[in-house]
């Protein structure tokens, strides 16, 4: 199928009438013959082209093999690398870009679904742990949002939260639509240090004590930083490194997911057992179709439940593996 995966790409971003699951199995074609370490994994299975039919048929990989194989799908050139942020002694996942440009365009098209036109904010950015990692998707993105935000304000703050307090209260003083990014452990130390009313900023919490602090809950995290804040809502970003797209909670941890971005509900103790039935809980798989020049179906470590049609919760992690870079707080 010649510039199968082109065509497959206009129609993740830009079909009329976005049609998820026969998609999902185009990619799922694409990437078994295009991604040798996911065909194999596949034939292991003995799933392929042959058997799948359906999203519920397709083989999801175990996410740690980002942490020791490079997943490409195609030959195109590695244009860019992320690699997830982690603790001091982990093995980190690395994501190999060969389209840099999917990457831009899946966040950017999430991120004014869910906001609107970054151009309409302040956007500030509370990350060290990913600055001082660096090579992060997560600062990537938050860095292009912040040049199109065109606002002489917008940045990254590392440890200056003097500057960060300042630049809040100038923007409440002038009443500027602000959006701070900010990793758990820092927004709660800095609101701690700095707490104030804020009536025109969105604080977005991307999860994660990064061993920092102890692990609390987000519905703990969320009563915290909103009594500091004199905030109604707290939002929340999901997103990892294996990933190209995010989903959003605009409050009470409640995540919706772009058109080619689904979760379905694996089993603990079945891992081939897939659901994507309203209530059903267990281990969270991500269908990613964003994610063409990678792999698109991922079977994650983080444990929730699917709460209606295309929203869902993150409620843990398994107990067995390591916590993540972007690993969310238990709810």
């Amino acid at each position: 199928m010649p510039q199968l995966d082109i065509d497959i790409i206009k129609e993740v971003f830009h079909a009329s009438n976005f049609n998820f699951d026969p998609l999902a199995i185009q990619v799922f074609r694409y990437q078994y013959a295009h991604n040798s370490l996911y065909r194999e994994y596949c034939d292991l299975l003995k799933k392929g082209p042959g058997n799948v039919h359906t999203i519920l048929d397709i083989p999801y990989l175990p996410i740690v093999f980002f942490k020791t194989h490079t997943l490409i799908s195609g030959a195109h050139p590695v244009q860019l690398i992320f690699e997830s942020s982690g603790t001091t002694g982990m093995i980190s996942s690395k994501h190999y870009l060969t389209n840099e440009e999917i990457y831009k365009e899946s966040f950017l098209k999430t991120f004014s679904r869910f906001f609107g036109d970054p151009a309409q904010y302040c956007i500030l950015g509370l990350l060290p742990n990913y600055l001082e990692k660096g090579n992060s998707s997560l600062v990537y993105m938050v860095q292009e949002l912040t040049r199109l935000s065109k606002h002489p304000n917008s940045g990254f703050y590392l440890h200056e939260w003097e500057a960060l307090a300042k630049t809040l209260i100038e923007n409440e003083k002038n009443k500027i639509k602000t959006i701070l990014f900010g990793v758990t452990y820092a927004l709660l130390d800095f609101a701690d240090k700095f707490p104030m009313p804020l009536q025109y900023c969105q604080v977005i919490e991307t999860g994660g004590m990064k061993g920092r602090k102890k692990e609390i809950t987000r519905s703990e995290v969320h009563t915290i930083l909103k009594e500091k804040f004199h905030l109604k809502e707290i939002a929340s970003e999901y997103g990892m490194t294996e990933l190209l797209s995010q989903a959003y909670a605009r409050k009470d941890g409640q995540f919706s997911c772009p058109p080619w971005m689904q979760v379905l509900i694996r089993a603990e103790d079945d891992p081939y057992a897939v659901s994507t039935v309203p209530g059903t809980s267990g281990v969270i798989n991500i269908i990613d179709l964003a994610n063409i020049y990678s792999c698109a179906f991922i079977a994650t470590d983080d444990v929730g439940h699917i709460t209606n049609t295309n929203h869902f919760e993150i409620t843990g992690r398994l107990d067995v593996t390591d916590l993540r870079g972007c690993s969310l707080l238990t709810a």
